[in-house]
């Protein structure tokens, strides 16, 4: 089963096993971290579920879109690497995807 690396607020790594088929968000709130919030349970109009992700990984992953952008600009810690993981469809080809948790706004 593909491997997702999740690195929490406090810096704490973890590499939890994922399904097919889940989104990012759907995969982390589904482990326990409880501090990604998704609010909006995935249909991306309240940018809780805000990540970093591995830049080795940007090719791979689906284009932003623009609900997506216009959310993420909302952020005081989006950086070039932000994402909403609730936009990110968790596939085999994703295998050893590190993201890290971002700050609370």
């Amino acid at each position: 089963m593909p491997k997702l690396i999740v690195v929490n607020r406090e810096g704490e790594e973890s590499a939890i096993e994922v399904e097919s088929g889940l989104t990012v968000m759907e995969a982390v709130r589904d482990n326990g971290f409880d501090e990604l919030l998704a609010l909006c349970g995935g249909c991306c109009s309240c940018a809780t579920c805000h990540i970093y992700v591995d830049p080795a990984f940007a090719d791979k992953l689906p284009k932003i879109s623009e609900d997506e952008d216009d959310l993420l600009e909302s952020s005081d810690h989006r950086n070039e690497t932000s994402r909403l993981s609730c936009q990110i469809p968790f596939e085999d080809a994703l295998d050893g995807l590190k993201i890290t948790i971002a700050a609370e706004d």
